[in-house]
């Protein structure tokens, strides 16, 4: 992997949207969303569900086509410049994209070729990819065998390979023990820290945001209710103010969501499915 271009002032911002809504019938899932995300942040999204995360994300990825409004993600239209889009971003969705039956190199070697990187390139970058994400020792070993955590460092890995300029993460460390998470976590910091990636994730986990994102925004029932850095959110809230209670105090309601891996693996595939 290569550090990716210096910002300057003249970058257009990471993302951008003017009223960005979507509707599924008469449910509306983002409601008239304005937004502005500037390069190089590490950039945390949080709500319940239902809250309209997911359907965001899949707009910025270019997966869904707002109802009305607009967005661009590193400067191009996501609608009208949808091609231009997807070549400078990544995207690790909360459906597990590894496939089982392959290695660990395998699967990035198939990420390398549908993404396009040069015959000549692919065994490097998918080298550097495997170590950046600490999986070297297992990139020749079944998928199947992983854990939960290494899973999920091999999907950022993929999502990796073609150096995006933003990286969107739905729900990175959902379902995994607290080992795991916090080896996930320090692969994003060193991502952030020395690529430069503009990072938006989503999360249910209030330590996970607080603990990565320089600038947090809460949705809830579509619509954004709250922005600024944790810091300022909690301030805003309360003295001695928590981020649970920053979301609560914005939303009404607490977060839950538990579960096992395997729980959150099937739940993901359900979901996927009735979509």
């Amino acid at each position: 992997m290569v550090r990716g271009s210096p910002l300057n002032s003249n970058s257009p911002p990471a993302v951008v949207t003017s009223a960005l809504t979507r509707r599924f019938g008469d449910r509306i899932a983002v409601d008239a969303l304005d937004l502005r995300i500037e390069r190089g942040v590490f950039f945390g999204l949080i709500g319940s569900n239902g809250a309209g995360k997911t359907t965001l994300i899949k707009m910025f990825t270019t997966l869904l086509p707002p109802t009305s409004g607009s967005a661009r993600v590193a400067g191009f239209d996501i609608v009208h410049e949808a091609r231009q889009v997807r070549r400078r971003i990544g995207y690790v969705p909360q459906l597990i994209s590894a496939d089982a039956a392959l290695t660990g190199r395998e699967n990035l070697s198939l990420f390398a070729k549908l993404y396009g990187i040069e015959r000549v390139e692919r065994a490097g970058r998918i080298d550097d990819a495997l170590d950046f994400m600490a999986l070297v020792d297992v990139g020749d070993e079944l998928v199947r065998t992983y854990s939960g955590g290494m899973i999920r460092r091999l999907e950022i890995a993929q999502a990796l390979l073609h150096r995006p300029a933003i990286v969107f993460l739905d729900e990175p460390t959902v379902g995994l023990d607290p080992v795991a998470k916090h080896s996930v976590w320090d692969r994003l910091r060193d991502l952030r820290t020395r690529f430069g990636t503009t990072v938006l994730l989503t999360t249910h986990e209030m330590d996970e945001a607080e603990a990565l994102c320089e600038r947090i925004a809460i949705m809830h029932q579509g619509r954004l209710v709250a922005l600024g850095t944790p810091e300022e959110l909690k301030s805003a809230t309360g003295q001695d103010a928590t981020m649970d209670d920053v979301f609560v105090h914005y939303t009404g309601k607490a977060i839950d969501a538990r579960g096992t891996y395997r729980d959150v693996a099937r739940t993901r595939r359900t979901t996927e499915r009735l979509r």
